[in-house]
This record gives C-alpha cells, structure tokens and sequence, in this order.
C-alpha cells in the first residue's frame, strides 16, 4: 500500500474509532474495542473498503501507533483521542516526575488560568520526551513545551494512565504544576 493510501485509511479509523463510531453504525464494546470484522464490514458498505491486511498495515505502520489490536488479533481500538467519553479500561499507573506537554504559545494565557484541560477530547494527553510534546505543539502554531510535574500530581492525588502507545492520559493539569521546559 502507498503512503497517500495508508494515510487515508488512517484518517478514515481515526474518525470512527476515535470520533464517530455510530457513523458507521458501529458500538464500542467496553475498552473501546470494536471486532475487526464488523470494522471491515462496515467500511466496506460505506463505500470504504479495507482488506484485513491493509489494517495490519496501518496498525503496524502508523508512526504514533493510533490503533492496536487486543492480544487474539480480533479485535481493534483507537490507543487514545476520542472525543467521546470512552473508558479504555487502563490502569492508574505512577508517572515519571516530568511529563511533557506540547502547545501554541497562544493558548498560554489561559492554560495559566485554567491549566491544562482536555477541551474536545477525555483527557489531556502527556509526552515522556520534551521532542515528542515539541512535535505535538508544532502542529498547533509557534510550540512551546510545558513540564508538567507529574510525580507531584500523582503524590497530591491526581491519576495518570499510560495508553498503548506510550502516551501519558490525566484528566486535567492545574496550572500550578506547570513550567515552561527550557
């Protein structure tokens, strides 16, 4: 498969795995998954077709590791994203002390006075690395990278889970825990 054609299978699932599932008449079971072949099925009669190794392609393929198959292959999720409330069924897990936070620098105003929420998605999403979160911030405006301090949170009560591709989930991040990353 080519690129141009992986990437709009890619957006296509990002849409209903993340966004709108009941577009093609579909429902996440809890987790967030959906079968495979129902996946399939539905695309195909909306005039989508995919083959079974065209999404192995792009699960396997995808850079941020969107999408991931449970352990029998037979079933597929979004790793994170959704716009919709969904409970991915991941475990509070203990954060580094630093997380990372990438944005536009004309959003800061008032990421001071609220901090960070999850605006149109469940949670915020946290990077491990500052170049992740930069690479995240870039496609928002001029970036800025936010530390957050996670171990704190986490010691002061606040849970973190960390999704299938590596990215840190929390339901929000007061702005006293944040820091401009130098």
């Amino acid at each position: 498969m080519n690129e141009k054609h992986r990437t709009r299978v890619s957006k296509r699932l990002s849409r209903h795995l993340r966004h709108d599932p009941g577009g093609l008449g579909l429902t996440l079971a809890p987790g967030g998954w959906i079968p495979v072949d129902d996946l399939l099925a539905a695309l195909a009669r909306n005039r989508f077709p995919v083959s079974r190794a065209e999404l192995d392609e792009v699960v396997a393929k995808c850079a941020k590791q969107r999408f991931a198959y449970d352990e029998t292959g037979t079933l597929i999720r979004a790793s994170q994203g959704h716009s919709f409330r969904v409970d991915l069924e991941l475990p509070d897990s203990p954060p580094p002390e630093i997380l990372f936070h990438g944005t536009a620098t004309r959003f800061l105003p008032s990421i001071w006075a609220e901090g960070l929420r999850p605006m149109k998605r469940h949670a915020v999403h946290l990077s491990a690395t500052r170049e992740t979160a930069w690479k995240v911030g870039s496609r928002h405006g001029k970036p800025v990278v936010l530390a957050v301090a996670a171990g704190e949170m986490a010691a002061r009560g606040h849970a973190f889970q960390v999704s299938d591709n590596g990215v840190w989930l929390t339901s929000a991040v007061p702005a006293e825990f944040l820091t401009v990353s130098e």
